[in-house]
């Protein structure tokens, strides 16, 4: 971001490298919306420090900016000042551009700009075997696999709702995120609004949603790989009316890429994605139905905005202990009654979680959240237990005491603590996030720097530069040929 809190309208710097090719430093919607990605690591401990360095990285190329510690954005002065990103003059930069350009023209650029942490997770390779002999399962061990993620992906949806209420970080929005549209949001000072039991509005209805989904009859299938595959490649090759008014090139410029509910996979938003890793070109659903599953992603927590990383250790232990309890819990298909309750639990959690006494959904009947929680946290303490075997420091089990208070007193959450930060200090929302955003600047600005990481980044910035190039140099086919040949992609 600027000095004034708007959003930067120079371009991805330079000194960061290739957005198209680097695989630690990249960019997401925007052009002003930096992506980190962390390789897979053993450990919560390596993960934090990588991450650590890669933002300390980027904190000293940036000139007079910021990097913006909040979830959602401020000072968004309409749609023209949002930058999309661009990826160079390549077929896949190319096709990256006019994905985003679609994204804009189907829900508005300035949803786009809404930013949260993706926590991804794999189980061990040495612990498949192991539990596939446990389960007596005589299938291809790569089935195996991907159908325990699915088991996990839908357990993890029914108890979505515990981590937008535990770790939720967007209470409150500035006002011109709203572009003067309508809102049922209250109120907060001169320039904002709220809610007050709010958890995470950027996972409400205002966030980063698919709004369409009802009307254009598409919902992703979680029952198994191959429907979860099915449903998207339907949804990518259905056409959709009011993306067809759109256009797909009009006057000689590409608006998006098809006119299709889903240009490609990634447009469709969930809380949690199956994952596997793509070669150069190859479609997302083609490389899981290579590969299988490979990794989960949890897409539903916002930028913590206390921590100077945008997320904490205690989270990622949490969530950890989460993703064990919910391998090993019975999973069954999740039907149309139950699909509904776990919509219904997610929006109710989001705009009024800290609600007293406030009731969920489950198998047709109400419960509160407290009793729910409560449930789950005492059925993750067995979990956190053997993930603290020959540590001395009992970080599970202290992540999930923290979770547990934070349960019997719902102050203690991100979001209470940041309403109370903002009467406290008399400051709306882009006021205490521009100063929690110096705070962290502050921070990366004193660490001592680590040569040797620093110089592994510079190297990678180098590669990355001279990747995309190469990439510039081979393409040998028109746009319009590229993005068929990508689309008629089969097994």
């Amino acid at each position: 971001m600027g000095p004034d809190g708007s959003i930067a309208q120079t371009p991805h710097p330079a000194a960061l490298g290739s957005a198209l090719t680097h695989p630690w430093i990249t960019t997401d919607y925007s052009e002003a919306l930096l992506e980190f990605i962390t390789p897979p690591l053993a450990s919560v401990t390596d993960a934090l420090a990588f991450l650590r360095e890669l933002e300390h990285f980027v904190f000293a190329k940036l000139d007079n900016e910021l990097l913006w510690s909040a979830s959602m954005p401020c000072v968004v002065e309409g749609e023209s000042r949002i930058p999309i990103a661009r990826y160079g003059s390549s077929n896949a930069g190319l096709m990256k551009t006019v994905y985003r350009r679609g994204l804009g023209y189907r829900y508005g650029r300035v949803m786009q700009v809404i930013a949260g942490a993706h926590y991804n997770y794999s189980f061990p390779d040495n612990f498949w075997p192991i539990y596939q002999e446990l389960e007596q399962d005589a299938r291809p061990q790569q089935e195996f696999i991907s159908d325990a993620y699915f088991h996990l992906i839908r357990n993890l949806q029914r108890f979505g709702w515990l981590i937008p209420y535990l770790f939720g970080s967007s209470p409150a929005i500035c006002k011109s995120f709203m572009c003067g549209k309508p809102t049922k949001l209250v109120e907060l000072f001169d320039n904002s609004y709220y809610a007050p039991y709010a958890t995470s509005l950027r996972m409400c209805d205002i966030g980063y949603q698919n709004t369409h989904e009802s009307e254009a009859g598409f919902k992703a299938n979680y029952d198994n790989l191959d429907s979860y595959i099915e449903s998207l490649t339907r949804a990518i090759g259905t056409p959709y009316s009011p993306y067809q008014k759109i256009g797909v090139k009009v006057d000689g410029e590409y608006r998006q890429l098809n006119p299709n509910i889903l240009q490609i996979e990634n447009e469709y938003y969930s809380s949690i994605r199956p994952k596997q890793v793509p070669g150069f070109n190859e479609k997302p659903t083609l490389a899981l139905k290579r590969r299988g599953v490979r990794y989960v992603e949890l897409r539903s927590l916002d930028i913590n905005i206390y921590d100077p990383l945008g997320i904490s250790e205690s989270q990622c232990r949490f969530l950890e202990t989460l993703m064990a309890y919910c391998l090993f819990q019975e999973s069954p298909v999740i039907g149309s009654l139950e699909r509904r309750e776990i919509d219904f639990n997610l929006d109710a959690v989001c705009y009024g979680g800290r609600t007293p006494g406030l009731e969920l959904q489950r198998s047709g009947k109400p419960v509160t959240l407290k009793s729910w929680a409560d449930e789950l946290l005492d059925a993750l303490s067995g979990f956190a237990e053997l993930l603290d075997a020959g540590r001395t420091d009992r970080a599970y089990r202290n992540a999930l005491q923290e979770q547990r208070e934070a349960v019997r007193d719902p102050d203690r959450t991100p979001s209470a603590r940041m309403l109370a930060d903002m009467h406290t200090h008399g400051e709306g929302y882009f006021h205490f996030a521009k100063r929690m955003s110096e705070l962290h600047h502050a921070y990366f600005t004193r660490l001592p720097h680590d040569r040797e990481s620093f110089t592994a980044i510079e190297a990678a910035v180098a590669r990355s530069i001279a990747d995309q190039q190469a990439i510039e140099a081979a393409d040998k086919q028109s746009f319009d040929e590229y993005l068929q040949d990508y689309f008629a992609q089969r097994l």
